[in-house]
């Protein structure tokens, strides 16, 4: 009775499949036992003396498995499995509740890849309450999927089906959890497991982050070749030779030159006081304070000048570009008179606000300098108004009140909303879709934009016109940004990768391939050769430029990465998310230094103060924040855990009115400059 059984689950798996060959082969051959058992006189009890093999009872185990595959073995052995997580010890429970949350979106896809859509759906709705705190937006994403077709067309999906999640996990745990699946023999859950998890086994003590602290993060790649590729040495410093580094010079000689002339004067002085006596000793004790005081002045001044003196000096890979003489003179100049900021000194802040552009401002950047302000728009033109222009007509009085922006302050919101007339801004068309960000050269004579039309175009600003149509990306591009010492520029787009371009030539010079999903946004490092990518896989990326090879790989973010920020010195790097948090990473170590949360809203903007001391973050609720990176980066990830408490060093909460920030930009002289699009009918946040 027990091999007939087996015979209808085969039969009926087979058919399921809709091998009918097969299926037509299985019945010969078993017509042809039954019919030699019968010539036979019967089976082994029979005494007929041929006897029917016996099956060994894992194949029939295994065969019963596929045959009751459906919903209902599926809720079973996930609900034991989750029963039996929630009751184990607490020391263990933290790191073995991990495991839940890719068993669960494995078990779903399973039952929808198998045709089972009203188990799925059952499944489905029963058991994620448990994961809606950590993984609402992707149980949005999978809740949609209702067909083995849905499945090849959702990119999460796929991405968990053709990828292993990381999970860490002591030596202990582990072997409670494969001792509870043999021993209850949930072949289903262990297959799971082993085809789509890659646990990584450590010796010692549980971990003693809660499961909460862990962010469930798809990377492509073991953790094995994360922790190699995170341990690849990286030059981190700042660019030799460039304008901070001659300032430093500069500053170094007139200290020297300085200390020269106080040592020359003071030997006059001990000449004079030999001939003259004891009068002129007074005087020289004077002129020698006032010198000391002029040296240590210029020491003082020096010390200040960059946060990266002591960071090492890097030779670029690239081929640096010149600057023209009469604008490195200006930025060297804007170098020398730049404000020291700390936790004491916080910035002047200068908001833009744009007015009536009922929700087709999609994106908005500011020149170094603050004298230039654009804005790209849903209708596929980008708009850049000119600060000293509007200066003027605000002092002639000429003022309005449609589609222009507001010049003001975050704490204290009062400006002037321009007219909407072409002397108000310039208007530059070309796209034939939405612009989705812009980037000024630092000299601000051009200025790069990409759009939906796949495209990203390069705009004279002294000629108004487009100067060139870049192509090469197949989606959409999310953003584009220019290298420090401009030429250079890379993109990000919706076809998962971020693209390196030079302004002379129309096709890329490195592709970064290796995202799992949209490339979101696109920081270039302060030494020109490494660039960072933000993704929607929830990871950054770091690249080397010269050989286009993945560097480093940070995940830590529980949803999509929206910005970026390279300290000064090249040594930190910030990122953003759409939950409002923002990391702070040691890109040589490729650590998290510590998080700072505070936001409520997606973090769209970040920007470091010129010396690194400060950091700035814009985001949807309507806040500017400012963080301390010094008293933060003293603070170790280690030491938290060990702790369990945050340091957030949060400075500064500046509130806008109704205003959500869309970008960020220190000046050369540490002036905070912002721009977003008012928003009436948005509240406002002001809690901070």
């Amino acid at each position: 009775m027990e091999e007939e059984k087996i015979e209808q689950a085969v039969l009926a798996y087979l058919k399921k499949k809709g091998y009918r060959q097969a299926e037509l082969a299985f019945q010969d051959e078993q017509q042809t036992h039954r019919s030699l058992n019968s010539s036979s006189g019967g089976g082994a009890d029979g005494g007929g003396g041929t006897t029917t093999p016996s099956m060994d009872p894992a194949v029939a185990n295994s065969i019963f498995l596929y045959a009751r595959a459906d919903g209902t073995l599926y809720k079973e052995g996930y609900s034991k499995l989750r029963s039996w997580v929630h009751s184990s010890l607490d020391l263990y429970k933290n790191e073995l509740l991990r495991i839940l949350y890719p068993v669960f979106v494995h078990c779903f896809m399973d039952l929808v890849a198998k045709d089972f859509p009203q188990e799925a759906r059952l499944f489905f709705q029963t058991f994620r309450e448990d994961h809606d705190t950590l993984h609402l937006r992707d149980l949005h994403k999978l809740e949609g999927v209702l067909s083995p077709q849905h499945l090849q067309e959702s990119e999460l999906a796929v991405a968990f089906r053709e990828n292993k999640i990381n999970i860490r996990m002591c030596q202990y745990s582990f072997e409670l959890l494969l001792q509870y699946l043999h021993s209850t023999d949930s072949m289903l859950m262990l297959g799971i497991v082993n085809e789509h998890i890659n646990i990584q086994v450590f010796p010692g003590q549980p971990s003693p982050l809660p499961e909460e602290e862990e962010a469930i993060t798809l990377t492509g790649k073991p953790q094995e070749a994360l922790d190699s590729m995170n341990q690849k040495e990286l030059r981190w410093g700042t660019l030799e030779d460039s304008l901070e580094d001659k300032l430093e010079k500069e500053l170094a000689a007139e200290a020297e030159k300085a200390e020269a002339e106080g040592k020359e004067t003071e030997a006059d002085d001990m000449k004079k006081r030999t001939a003259d006596g004891g009068k002129a000793g007074a005087s020289s004790k004077k002129s020698k304070k006032d010198k000391t005081g002029t040296s240590a002045t210029g020491k003082g001044a020096k010390s200040d000048s960059a946060a990266a003196i002591n960071a090492p000096r890097v030779k670029p890979d690239l081929p640096m570009p010149s600057l023209a003489e009469e604008t490195e003179r200006q930025v060297l100049e804007d170098l020398r008179n730049r404000a020291r900021l700390g936790s004491n000194a916080l910035p002047s802040v200068s908001f833009y606000s744009f007015v009536n552009t009922h929700n087709s401002l999609n994106c908005a950047s500011i020149s170094a300098d603050g004298a230039l302000v654009a804005g790209g728009f849903s209708d596929s033109s980008l708009k850049v108004w000119d600060m000293a222009k509007i200066g003027a007509q605000i002092t002639s009085g000429d003022q309005g009140t449609a589609n222009g922006v507001v010049s003001n302050g975050v704490t204290e919101p009062k400006g002037v909303a321009l007219e909407n007339s072409k002397s108000s801004y310039t208007l530059l068309q070309g796209h034939a879709g939405p612009v989705y960000a812009a980037n000024f050269s630092p000299d601000n004579d051009y200025l790069l934009s990409c759009s939906g039309d796949c495209t990203v175009r390069l705009w004279s600003l002294r000629l108004n016109a487009n100067l060139v149509c870049y192509k090469g990306h197949n989606y959409p591009v999310w953003d584009v940004q220019y290298s420090p010492v401009g030429h250079y520029f890379a993109s990000a787009s919706h076809d998962r990768t971020a693209r390196v371009w030079c302004m002379e030539r129309l096709h890329p010079l490195r592709i970064l391939a290796g995202h799992l999903s949209d490339v979101d946004c696109v920081q270039w490092h302060v030494n020109c050769n490494y660039i960072a990518t933000g993704s929607s896989d929830k990871t950054v990326r770091l690249w080397d430029v010269q050989t286009g090879e993945c560097m480093r790989i940070f995940t830590g973010h529980r949803g999509m990465v929206l910005s970026l920020a390279m300290s000064s010195d090249g040594r930190y790097m910030a990122s953003g998310d759409e939950d409002g948090a923002i990391l702070m990473w040691d890109l040589g170590s490729g650590r998290c230094v510590t998080p700072l949360l505070g936001h409520t809203g997606c973090v769209w903007t970040l920007a470091f103060s010129g010396e690194g001391s400060l950091l700035a973050s814009g985001s949807a609720d309507n806040t500017v924040r400012l963080w301390d990176v010094n008293a933060s980066g003293k603070t170790s990830r280690t030491e938290e855990k060990s702790s369990g408490k945050r340091r957030l060093r949060l400075l500064k909460t500046l509130p806008t009115k109704s205003t959500p920030v869309y970008a960020l930009k220190f000046s050369r002289r540490n002036l905070l400059l912002a721009a977003g699009a008012f928003s009436p009918l948005k509240t406002s946040v002001t809690t901070g």
